[in-house]
């Protein structure tokens, strides 16, 4: 037995065999305009989803088989977009099985730079492959094609709208006005000064006119905290003060850093925290932030009392509630 290792014989490639449409006018004509009804096929699936997006009540349900009883907007929106992708991909696929060139070329192993007259004849072959794909004499594929990646490209623009109304300034507002009373959250007592002892705290929020429903998003931006300390206790600059009524202070419940409830006081160093990422204000300082990675202090409502005694709001507040945002000018 000899221990000579023999070379393995290149096999070399079996002789290239030519599609129909390759040599007959007529099966590529037919090709071309299969190619095309797929992609037809796809722009319609398009107009399907976004039809059923702008037509199709949300709230409306159909029995389908299997599925039983399903959202019609749903299912018309999954179907369309399916068909969407489905046929582009199943004419992409169909195209280049049919039409494209399918010549076995050979390439040989070189340095992963290559010289700049290979480029420069990269670039030329890819040119001419483009050419060769037919994309300049096949209109009816290119017309076709764009048709259906221009409708398969507004799919995801229309479902923006999903993201909701733009919220124009509904982030910068809120529900306090110039005598508004706070009322106790929950319980929806209005709040006279000697309600709240030294040292208290209570959650309120606005009370709203008569037959108005309170809403969630509302609450979001409303609650306000109420901490009762000794009036020779702050550390306010003469504005700030004049915000408060008896060494009661109000300020917004909604941490300035990611929007989270600050709902636990310190009563021995009158610090506010909030619980979710450690941000610490103190109260004495107009809620400034000592601690965490709040970056403003929370808003402070100027507060005093109406004829009856109650806890009114003097003004709304006079800056955004809550985290930052791309409108926030502060």
């Amino acid at each position: 037995m000899s221990n000579e290792i023999e070379t393995i014989k290149d096999p070399g490639l079996p002789a290239h065999v030519h599609r129909r449409a390759d040599t007959d006018p007529k099966a590529a004509k037919k090709a071309e305009r299969q190619v095309a009804i797929l992609f037809l096929l796809s722009a319609l699936g398009t107009v399907t989803l976004i039809g059923s997006y702008i037509f199709i009540p949300s709230d409306l349900f159909i029995f389908f088989p299997i599925l039983g009883n399903t959202n019609a907007q749903q299912l018309f929106l999954g179907l369309g977009m399916a068909a969407s992708l489905f046929f582009i991909g199943m004419g992409a696929i169909h195209w280049a099985k049919t039409l494209m060139p399918d010549e076995e070329v050979i390439i040989q192993r070189h340095e992963f730079r290559s010289p700049d007259e290979d480029r420069e004849a990269f670039v030329a072959t890819a040119k001419a492959g483009a050419a060769a794909a037919g994309l300049g004499r096949r209109s009816l594929i290119k017309r076709s094609l764009g048709l259906s990646l221009g409708l398969a490209g507004l799919s995801p623009l229309i479902l923006l709208r999903d993201l909701g109304p733009l919220p124009k300034d509904e982030l910068s507002k809120t529900s306090w006005k110039a005598g508004t009373r706070l009322i106790t959250d929950p319980g929806d007592r209005p709040i006279r000064a000697e309600d709240l002892e030294v040292g208290a705290v209570a959650q309120t929020l606005p009370e709203l006119p008569a037959g108005k429903e309170r809403v969630l998003s509302d609450i979001g931006k409303d609650a306000v905290l109420l901490i009762r300390l000794r009036p020779q206790d702050f550390n306010l600059d003469a504005e700030r003060l004049s915000w408060t009524h008896e060494g009661i202070i109000a300020f917004s419940k909604i941490c300035s850093h990611m929007g989270c409830a600050v709902a636990l006081y310190e009563q021995q160093t009158k610090h506010l925290l909030c619980p979710c990422h450690q941000s610490t204000f103190d109260v004495t300082r107009a809620a400034k932030v000592i601690f965490g990675p709040a970056a403003r202090p929370l808003p402070q409502l100027a507060i005093t009392v109406d004829s009856e005694g109650y806890l009114v709001a003097k003004q709304p507040f006079t800056e955004p509630v809550g985290p930052s945002f791309w409108e926030r000018s502060s």
